[in-house]
């Protein structure tokens, strides 16, 4: 715990001006980010009297090591970069909501030549038209389906698409007419394109004029008695007013605006959020989150409004969004939003009639997630804290272990053999430091020299990072680690490098208080044999073994045995499990790319386009084997000297075996790359072993 005089700044260092400050922990890691209108006066009251500070501000100031600020010129700035520093070092002790679900949005991808009508979730993509968010993903099917008769948007997957398109036959829906079908040619690219604009403005609440111009258009052909269109258009209004209906009108001047409601106590805070489109609810969503700091609900708003519209623009960012309770100051996060709209945005709290009421009902949905969020928390952090405890008493721990890794070998029947490394920090999953490894000092299957070599290059990357950042003296093991200034030892990366002088996390920079292998006592003693060679005595070490989950902890004859109903198990169970998830996946991975592989990913110096480019002009592999030289050199990009390796290399493979359909006991003729073919176009059906043969481990 460090003492905060031991890094406060004098008075007369700090500017007095807008800013936003910075404070790291020893490791130079950023732990909290925040703004201010004067940095002088708001770094001032971090360094008071230690008993006057509320106990999160207390626990933030001590576990800081230094602090550092950035002068800005407008208290707007300092919100923007705020807010872009918070998305980009995720600072523990800042306010963060957590979405209690991956909600799904109804998405145009307008971006494309022919724009599909998809359910989407995660991250947003550029030139793609949201509407949203829902509760369910049936909600959103269910409305669809009764718009795809008005609006016959396509909906296929891109090889639904691409296949319909090379045999000239629609799918079921351009036959029922629920698709324009421009897959063959029905509709032309930009009429495809208007339908889809004409679908997107009807989501977007601009209802009024489409109806009345069906209506209108219903009425013409009624007095041209061409009945049978007047009926479509009639039950084609019937299906637009059945789609309206499930969004009951809640503001009746047809209102573009996000109500935004606050639930909160002294450790937690709900947001709910009602997106209204032209009077309709067209999305809910909601956030929970805990007050790692002192914050009021004005300061709660201002971060669910960064979060709701941080990396939107447009008409994304609503006309009017109505709050509990304004930021202070309001005017910069006003102005914030303007230049995120391109226009005025009124941010305000509503005083009375329908948009006071239906602030109530947020009101009310914040409350009860909130109440439900607690049932479900209070056990989860009290069972956390004493899964901990348990573990930290059963290996004699000093204290319980706040970050806890866990390693696990995959492989199958000896080939791909691969490692994970999962992190979890106080019982819960850190995804982002995941790590995964290929073994590559040796051949074949050797579970425990597997974790050896793994847990020796994971912590000599630690032990470089410490010698680097000067927190270690001794650099004789360190330089080990690095070659001409690049991991030496293969692993391979889930996350980009990043920079410690930044203060984001560096790759293997932090060390566990625990070690958790998957085996028994010969790959806990392979983990400790490591540490122990690195140097490194301060790291505990144990060991999970599946059969009748013991915990083996290194030089004991007999493990430790945790009582089936012990939270500590359970914890360690979950850790376990999820490293042996994280490694298969990757080992799965390697292995599906390995059967992939065909005969021209041999040949030296082709690449992916130039094999793309063969198979596209020759159909196949089979036909590019039968071909000649001077044939091969046709296709662009092929000089002779390429021609000739690939003919060398084809002759060289083995045709592979032709694959069987299971169910007709036909064979398969390889006519194309779209059979069972990868990228070669080779089918890969035979030959591709039974996982049923090998264990993976």
């Amino acid at each position: 715990m460090a003492d905060p005089s031991s890094y406060r700044p004098s008075p007369g260092e700090i500017p007095d001006s807008p800013g936003v400050y910075r404070f790291r922990d020893e490791h130079r890691r950023v732990i909290y980010v925040g703004k201010a209108k004067s940095l002088r006066q708001r770094l001032a009251n971090y360094f008071q009297d230690l008993a006057n500070l509320h106990p999160r501000t207390r626990t933030m100031v001590t576990t800081a090591a230094s602090v550092e600020w950035t002068v800005v010129s407008t208290e707007v700035e300092a919100l923007q970069l705020e807010y872009s520093w918070i998305k980009e070092y995720d600072p523990r002790f800042n306010v963060k909501y957590r979405d209690d679900k991956s909600y799904p949005y109804l998405a145009v991808t307008m971006n494309e030549q022919f724009p599909r009508v998809q359910v989407m979730r995660g991250h947003k993509k550029k030139g793609v038209r949201y509407f949203g968010p829902y509760a369910h993903a049936w909600a959103i099917r269910d409305t669809v389906d009764l718009l795809l008769r008005v609006f016959p948007v396509r909906t296929c997957s891109a090889g639904v698409f691409k296949n319909a398109a090379r045999t000239g036959r629609p799918c079921l829906l351009g036959y029922i007419g629920k698709c324009s079908a421009p897959c063959v040619g029905r509709i032309s690219p930009e009429d495809h394109q208007d339908l889809a604009e004409d679908f997107c403005d009807f989501m977007a609440g601009r209802t009024g004029a489409y109806l009345r111009r069906l209506e209108k258009r219903m009425m013409e052909a009624a007095e041209e008695m061409e009945y049978e269109r007047a009926g479509r258009l009639r039950d084609d209004i019937e299906a637009l007013k059945k789609a309206m209906e499930k969004n009951a009108v809640v503001l009746a001047d047809a209102t573009d605006a996000d109500l935004i409601a606050v639930a909160e106590d002294e450790l937690e805070a709900a947001v709910q959020i009602f997106h209204v489109r032209g009077g309709r609810v067209r999305g809910q969503r909601g956030w929970v989150t805990d007050k790692v700091e002192e914050v009021t609900t004005g300061a709660l708003v201002e971060h669910a409004l960064q979060q709701l519209y941080g990396e939107e623009s447009g008409d994304a960012v609503p006309r009017e969004v109505l709050v509990p309770a304004l930021p202070e100051p309001v005017e910069p996060v006003q102005e914030w939003l303007a230049g995120r709209r391109g226009s005025n945005v009124s941010l305000r709290i509503p005083q009375r009639g329908d948009k006071k009421a239906l602030m109530e009902t947020v009101q009310r949905n914040a409350q009860q997630a909130l109440a439900l969020h607690k049932t479900k928390r209070a056990s989860d952090l009290t069972t956390r804290s004493r899964a901990l405890e348990e573990i930290a008493d059963a290996l004699e721990l000093d204290s319980a272990p706040l970050r806890i890794e866990c390693y696990d070998i995959s492989h199958l029947q000896g080939d791909d053999v691969v490692a994970s490394m999962v992190v979890f920090e106080d019982g819960l999953q850190r995804k982002s430091e995941y790590r995964r490894f290929q073994i590559k000092g040796f051949a074949g299957q050797d579970d425990v020299r597997s974790m050896h070599e793994v847990i020796t290059r994971r912590f000599r990357r630690y032990l470089a990072e410490k010698e680097r950042t000067g927190e270690w003296a001794d650099g004789t093991v360190a330089e080990e680690a690095l070659v001409d200034g690049a991991p030496a030892d293969g692993t391979e990366e889930i996350t980009n490098s990043l920079k410690d002088d930044d203060g984001r996390p560096r790759k293997f920079a932090y060390p566990p208080q625990l070690v958790v292998v998957d085996g028994g006592r010969p790959q806990v003693a392979a983990a400790r044999r490591a540490l122990d060679e690195l140097g490194i005595d301060d790291i505990a070490v144990c060991g999970l073994a599946k059969r009748l989950e013991e915990v083996w902890v290194p030089g004991e004859d007999d493990p430790v045995v945790l009582p089936r109903t012990s939270e500590g198990l359970y914890l360690l169970q979950r850790i376990r499990d999820e490293a042996h998830r994280f490694a298969i996946t990757y080992q799965r991975t390697k292995r599906a790319k390995r059967f992939r592989a065909g005969p021209l990913d041999e040949v030296p110096g082709l690449g992916e386009t130039r094999k793309q480019a063969l198979i596209k002009h020759f159909g196949s592999v089979k036909k590019l084997r039968s071909a000649t030289i001077e044939q091969i050199q046709e296709v662009p990009g092929i000089g002779r000297k390429t021609a000739e390796t690939i003919a060398v290399a084809l002759a060289q493979a083995a045709p592979a075996a032709p694959a069987v359909n299971t169910a007709t006991g036909e064979i398969i003729e390889d006519e194309g790359p779209g059979t069972t073919g990868g990228s070669s176009g080779e089918p890969v059906t035979a030959g591709v072993p039974d996982e049923r043969r090998g264990q993976e481990t």
